[in-house]
């Protein structure tokens, strides 16, 4: 195998890691040797080296295979550099970050538009707020901390406000990008000496997008240029907008003072789905899928079927649509709750896990920093009686079991024991919002 035959072959990436990945991470590779059936990449940095063998070794290794390159492994290494030789010219063919034409974002998904978000409860919040700095105009919170479980809809919501702006404020300087992107822009600005020409294009913009911010958690370097950058646009009255799996607070391994400063804005939880807002979803996903598909007949009851039974996620609902239509079209068939069924054997298998009642013991007294012993046995103190109620509230609700059943569990207690646990905590929630927010947390985690 050669360059040119490796330049043919890398093409064929773009349909299974997106053109997104594919232009930061596969292209910038460079095909060094192959050498008892190891096929050896350069790469700017270790950093990126490492990215790319964790996310994308085993499709390049089976690209390879594929067409009869015999190769067994895969790896990627930086070029060394000559010590008698004086340190190599920048090509002109790859300009510093200054010289860049287009600031240094990531492409936009154009199907992620305000008119195709689905607007329900659990995100409605999030919606009037990304509305909202979307305008274009002065708001009185900096940063807005979207954050919420994958498929939720935060990077949809990222994307449609960049949308917007580009079609209402062309002129401003909007940047969006995922923190890894920062930090392989970071690392490469260091490596070649260009530090200067990254602070001054990521301080310059009007607009700075960073997706997935729980990346920089224990990154030292990447957090403190993070920082100065955030304080920098801040201080200029640039809006920044930033999205992450879980709450600034709950984010181990970010500074506190970085913290201080997510937490400083408005900081909006993307909440998981309910029935009313998946059933939306799909409403508009069918319309989607038959303009593409044509207009394939359905039964009544399969949206809400789907609904019901697949409460993940967006995504997964999305996928589990995309792949039915698909089906339907290929055999000429109508969708009948039969063929869903049979077309989605293992997604409905996977939404169906069950949570056990042992489950929610374990994480209720990890969450609480307290002995399992202690949660199922006899003593009564607050600090062990109010984590024993949340994990009473919980089986009642994540689980099938019974009064007197999930009563046994907790060390032979009455059902009436367990029936006034579960009020309490009902009662509770409606105006702690500490509580409110444990049981938020603990139902994500044990549905995970």
């Amino acid at each position: 195998m050669n360059k040119d035959t490796w330049g043919k072959l890398r093409d064929k990436l773009i349909e299974t890691v997106g053109e997104n990945n594919f232009a930061n991470w596969i292209e910038p590779l460079e095909f060094a040797r192959l050498e008892d059936g190891t096929a050896t990449f350069f790469v700017p940095t270790n950093f990126m080296g490492d990215w790319v063998q964790r996310n994308f070794g085993d499709n390049i290794l089976r690209l390879l295979v594929s067409a009869d390159v015999p190769v067994s492994r895969v790896q990627f290494t930086v070029p060394k550099m000559s010590t008698s030789a004086p340190a190599p010219v920048a090509k002109p063919t790859q300009p510093s970050i200054s010289e860049e034409v287009d600031l240094p974002g990531a492409p936009l998904d154009t199907r992620f538009t305000f008119d195709r978000f689905v607007v329900g409860k659990p995100n409605e919040l999030a919606h009037a707020a990304a509305r909202r700095v979307a305008e274009g105009g002065e708001v009185s919170f900096n940063p807005l901390f979207l954050y919420g479980g994958v498929g939720l809809g935060k990077t949809h919501l990222m994307h449609a406000i960049a949308h917007e702006l580009q079609t209402k404020k062309p002129d401003l300087k909007v940047v969006y990008l995922s923190a890894e992107q920062f930090m392989y822009r970071f690392i490469q600005a260091l490596r070649d000496k260009q530090m200067m020409d990254f602070k001054h294009v990521f301080r310059s913009v009007d607009i700075l997008m960073v997706d997935d911010v729980q990346f920089i958690a224990g990154k030292d370097s990447t957090q403190e240029e993070f920082f100065h950058t955030f304080n920098a646009l801040v201080d200029q009255n640039k809006q920044i907008i930033l999205s992450a799996d879980r709450a600034p607070g709950e984010i181990k391994g970010l500074e506190d003072r970085i913290k201080s400063r997510l937490q400083s804005g408005l900081v909006v939880d993307l909440h998981p789905t309910d029935y009313e807002l998946r059933l939306g979803v799909l409403q508009q996903k069918t319309e989607q899928q038959r303009a593409q598909h044509g207009d394939i007949p359905m039964a009544n009851g399969v949206l809400e079927f789907l609904a019901h039974r697949i409460s993940t996620n967006v995504r997964v609902l999305e996928g589990a649509l995309m792949r039915l239509f698909a089906f339907a079209s290929l055999v000429g068939r109508e969708i009948t709750l039969d063929l869903t069924q049979d077309c989605l054997a293992d997604i409905l298998r996977e939404a169906d896990r069950k949570v056990t009642i042992e489950e929610i013991q374990r994480k209720v007294s990890e969450h609480y920093n307290i002995r399992l012993s202690d949660l199922i046995g006899p003593r009564r103190v607050r600090t062990i009686a109010r984590p024993r109620q949340v994990a009473m509230w919980l089986a009642k609700r994540l689980t099938s079991r019974s009064l007197p059943e999930i009563g046994r569990r907790f060390g032979n207690r009455d059902h009436t024991t367990v029936m006034h646990g579960v009020r309490r905590i009902e009662e509770l929630k409606s105006h702690d919002s500490q509580i409110a927010e444990d049981l938020e947390l603990l139902r994500r985690a044990l549905e995970a």
